[in-house]
């Protein structure tokens, strides 16, 4: 689900649970509950609630890409042909290029931004060469990650407090 606005119906002790499970995602009710000071049940009622308003929306294993031989990291700029409908086409198509990380639709002169993971040269060649062949794809340029800064694994601490208390702000 895309969300355009802040949710309005979040409170301080809401983004706490979510900077929690951040950090931690194995963390227990009675985890939760000790740390934040609150009852068991009220961390039970608020994450559900979190998660069928669609903002908690998977709660999963962080993986270590380089565990699995993921090491190279891709950015790749992908040019095409602007025929109606282009973007949901050729952006699903993106999206099943196996490595494909994340995709981005962009304004300006570049139409997708595709972040990529591989293991080695010739799976870093299949991946382009297959988003090459994508119908409506004319040109792509590629960047190798030299050293991962900052992953995007972290939302709440990557805010600023205007952007926080603006989730925080009601209509």
């Amino acid at each position: 689900m895309e969300h355009t606005n802040a949710t309005s119906d979040l409170d301080e002790k809401d983004l706490e649970i979510l900077r929690q499970l951040e950090h931690d995602d194995e963390k227990n009710l009675e985890e939760l509950a000790e740390d934040l000071e609150l009852s068991k049940s009220t961390i039970h009622y608020r994450l559900n609630r979190l998660k069928e308003s669609d903002v908690i929306t998977d709660i999963s294993a962080n993986i270590d890409p380089r565990a699995l031989g993921m090491a190279m990291v891709i950015i790749t700029e992908v040019f095409v042909s602007h025929e109606s409908g282009y973007a949901d086409e050729i952006g699903d198509k993106l999206t099943d290029v196996d490595g494909v990380q994340q995709v981005y639709y962009t304004m300006g002169d570049v139409d997708f931004v595709v972040i990529s993971r591989v293991q080695n040269h010739d799976q870093l060649n299949d991946l382009i060469d297959e988003i090459v062949a994508i119908d409506g794809v004319n040109e792509t340029s590629s960047r190798f990650v030299m050293r991962e800064l900052k992953d995007g694994n972290q939302l709440i601490d990557t805010m600023s407090e205007e952007m926080l208390d603006r989730v925080l702000e009601t209509e």
